[in-house]
């Protein structure tokens, strides 16, 4: 047999194998998992979450150790169990990072006018950084960032208030059969702060019931992440540490916040997903309206062109601010949210 013929009876005998798997496919791609990923990809969410967490690192975490310095002693310390409780230090890790916050004294000293003007600009840069990854992940139209040096430090310090908050807690209901209220306790704080997080990022015209699902699942996946930090981040800091020394405790630190960028990232896509499903599930997430925009608000961007590839996660080679352009008026992309899919 020649091997044209070969190719060709292959290709007959392999025909209803792709049969099978296109409809596999079509068969996925109407589940919302699949949806939920496509959103993922269409938001480049590994540039997205990498952009993030290094945000979060030279941005939230100086911001986090100024403002702990300038607080009393007793909210420092509240501020100090609830981070280190996160990132699930311990042993050594954890002494490095108590000198941190312990050295307050010195930190006030270094800390005047000019370096609490960079606080807010720090504090408004990761806001921003956050902000972008909802206004893409819902598709709303772009804001001016004007608004955001006072959304910024207020948000930032909304985060603080919980962590003092729940480090408070913590250390007030002890271990032993404290342990679970303590961990209910957080749990419902974590669902609450990004409930208020996605409607502030938003800027208030998304319905709040419906961003409550972006807050379920944000608060879920970080308070699982957290969980599972106490048995793999230790032996991260100790290996590091041993080898790059202090640096290697910060780079400890970035693999930690990138674990908690992709959260944020698929708790910030899975929310305008569920709300768009013109099933139960949405009517659920939507309630009694079929509304998910408040009135007045901005429509929706329209999706943009041709399904996204896997390779759309890593992001454009073009700016990093590129937000997919308004349909022309009259374009029937701008239906309802609803409608979409």
């Amino acid at each position: 047999m020649s091997g044209s013929g070969w190719v060709r009876t292959a290709g007959r005998r392999l025909e209803p194998w792709r049969g099978r798997v296109d409809a596999v496919r079509a068969s996925a791609e109407r589940t919302i998992v699949w949806r939920v990923w496509e959103r993922l990809l269409e938001i480049e969410f590994v540039d997205r979450s990498v952009a993030l967490a290094a945000k979060a690192f030279v941005s939230f975490f100086p911001v986090v150790i100024v403002v702990a310095a300038l607080a009393p002693s007793s909210t420092r310390s509240s501020i100090f169990t609830t981070i280190t409780s996160r990132f699930g230090l311990s042993g050594r890790s954890l002494a490095t990072a108590r000198q941190a916050f312990a050295s307050s004294d010195d930190v006030r000293r270094a800390t005047g006018l000019v370096g609490i003007v960079f606080t807010v600009f720090y504090a408004t840069s990761f806001f921003t950084a956050l902000q972008r990854v909802y206004l893409r992940a819902w598709r709303r139209p772009p804001r001016g960032n004007i608004t955001n040096y006072v959304r910024g430090p207020t948000w930032m310090l909304g985060v603080l208030a919980y962590f003092a908050l729940v480090g408070g807690v913590q250390t007030l209901l002890g271990s032993g059969l404290g342990t679970a209220a303590f961990l209910l306790v957080s749990f419902a704080g974590s669902i609450v702060l990004w409930w208020l997080t996605a409607w502030l990022m938003l800027l208030g015209q998304v319905r709040r019931r419906i961003v409550l699902a972006s807050g379920v699942i944000t608060g879920i996946a970080l308070t699982a992440y957290a969980a599972s930090a106490t048995a793999w981040m230790p032996g991260i800091v100790t290996r590091n540490q041993h080898q790059y020394g202090f640096f290697g405790v910060s780079l400890a630190l970035v693999t930690w916040f990138s674990g908690a960028a992709i959260c944020i990232v698929v708790g910030a896509c899975a929310a305008p997903v569920l709300a768009e499903d013109p099933g139960p599930i949405g009517r659920w997430v939507r309630g009694r309206s079929p509304s998910v925009l408040v009135p007045g608000a901005a429509p929706a961007l329209p999706a943009p062109p041709g399904r996204p590839r896997l390779a759309d996660a890593l992001g454009p080679s073009e700016d990093d601010d590129d937000i997919p352009p308004r349909s022309p008026p009259g374009d029937s992309s701008q239906a309802p949210d609803t409608s979409r899919r």
